[in-house]
């Protein structure tokens, strides 16, 4: 599930995970969340975030 609670997974659909990665950011852009890449043992691999991001985090 994505962290927006749509409920839209991404990569059962997809036949590499170059594609369910593009189609997930695609996403996560029009909806403006953070994009999560699990890798295959379901450890997460990487994160964007395309919203707005209130924090104000010197550095």
């Amino acid at each position: 599930m994505d962290n927006a609670g749509t409920g839209r997974a991404f990569g059962a659909d997809y036949g590499t995970k170059d594609e369910a990665d593009a189609a997930g950011r695609d996403a996560a852009q029009a909806d403006k969340v953070e994009h999560v890449i699990k890798n295959q043992d379901g450890k997460i691999g990487s994160k964007n975030r395309y919203g707005n991001d209130p924090r104000n985090v010197p550095g």
